[in-house]
């Protein structure tokens, strides 16, 4: 069942792909240090509090922010018709009336979900169910559906096996019929687990067929480093110890993953960097902004998007949690272009916007309106230093963004 063609559910952005139920059980006891088998032993009783239930995913964090930023927003991800599926449906709709409307339900399919293992003082283990997911095609998604939505944004298509499958066949028809329908489209990643079939996925060879039909690309620094630079990230994992790589990032690594991104086809490359901010480069083609769809830089303003190169620091806040911060900051990024703002201004309403998610533990509940977000920029919102290498960079004060010093 599909309620999504419905004239009344037309909204002016489409936020479509992986959405699951987060189970977060309270648990107690745990030390520092201590490893999560320390804690959960086999024939072991382990008493718990009370579970929270949350969305997950692209489709809830990235779209209810962009909902609750302002904007007509449309949800197109797919679940069973199962309790979960019931559940993921219930607190959509609690975010705002209609919010639920695009939202596919499988007949007999088992609804996404992951339990949250997250004791005090212990590294949190996610048990993740793809679920539903696995089965959400180009199918899902027609003309109809997108009728009067400038922008359609789809997230995490490693979580989801039809956008893999086949050298990624089902995403490259998923994205081009977006892109023929005149609609400005982004795409976000999630970074698999190297030993799942997604994982395995001949994924610089997904995005060469995927990315001409693709605006706005927005995966994170490790994400595509895994998928472009497999030998790279392997041997900075071994160095270094984990694969928690952002900070090994610097100017020369960030700038030509955004060169080979953008010769894929992309017109804007968008590269998060968690707490070291957000990085952009935009093509130097004026025929390609052109060609973005609905939400192409106006006429005006389209010199002050051609052939950007950009880092903007994240804001100075108390943080609560991260959930959720990078798809939150993605949906700061697509407001910008949504307004018609510079590419400037864009990245910082990107920036402003995982700010204010991270002042909250959960993934929405701290996103403002817009010209909430807007006045605390205005107001000088101090920024955190970046803590990347970026050699030959300096920072422009005016606007807090750092950018090449080439040719000023």
């Amino acid at each position: 069942m599909n309620k999504s063609d419905s004239p009344a559910s037309a909204a002016e952005v489409v936020v479509a792909g992986h959405i699951c139920l987060d189970v977060i059980p309270a648990m107690h006891g745990g030390k520092p240090g201590q490893a999560i088998g320390e804690l959960l032993v086999p024939g072991k009783l382990v008493d718990i509090g009370a579970a929270q239930l949350s969305t997950g995913g692209a489709v809830p964090n990235t779209g209810i922010a962009l909902h609750r930023l302002g904007f007509p927003v449309k949800l197109m991800g797919k679940v069973g018709d199962d309790l979960f599926g019931g559940a993921i449906l219930s607190i959509l709709k609690g975010y705002g009336e209609g919010l639920a409307d695009g939202m596919i339900v499988g007949a007999g399919e088992s609804s996404s979900y992951t339990i949250v293992i997250n004791p005090p003082g212990v590294d949190r283990i996610f048990l993740h169910c793809t679920g539903a997911n696995d089965t959400f095609s180009a199918d899902d998604v027609s003309q109809a559906a997108l009728a009067g939505a400038r922008l359609f944004h789809f997230g995490y298509p490693p979580l989801m096996r039809r956008m893999y499958e086949d050298g990624g066949a089902e995403l490259e028809r998923t994205l081009s019929a977006a892109k023929s329908g005149g609609l400005t489209v982004s795409l976000d990643l999630a970074r698999p687990d190297p030993e799942s079939l997604a994982g395995q996925a001949d994924w610089q060879a997904i995005l060469k067929r995927s990315l001409p039909h693709v605006d706005v690309f927005l995966p994170s620094f490790e994400e595509i480093l895994y998928m472009l630079r497999p030998s790279r990230y392997r041997e900075f994992s071994e160095r270094h110890g984990t694969t928690e790589l952002l900070a090994y990032a610097d100017g020369p690594l960030l700038s030509s993953l955004a060169e080979e991104l953008l010769g894929m086809g992309a017109a804007v490359v968008a590269l998060k960097l968690g707490e070291h901010g957000l990085y952009v480069r935009t093509t130097g083609s004026p025929e390609r902004l052109r060609e973005m769809g609905l939400c192409a830089p106006a006429a005006g303003k389209l010199e002050a998007w051609q052939g950007k190169e950009m880092l903007a620091p994240c804001y100075r806040v108390e943080v609560a949690g991260t959930t959720g911060a990078g798809d939150c900051t993605i949906a700061g990024f697509l407001a910008g272009l949504l307004k018609g703002l510079s590419a400037e201004e864009t990245l910082l309403a990107a920036v402003g916007t995982g700010a204010f998610n991270v002042e909250r533990a959960d993934a929405v509940s701290g996103i403002p309106g817009w010209d909430g977000l807007q006045s605390r920029i205005a107001a000088g919102w101090p920024q955190r230093e970046t803590g990347l290498s970026l050699p030959g960079w300096s920072r422009e004060f005016a606007d807090g963004i750092w950018s090449p010093d080439v040719g000023k």
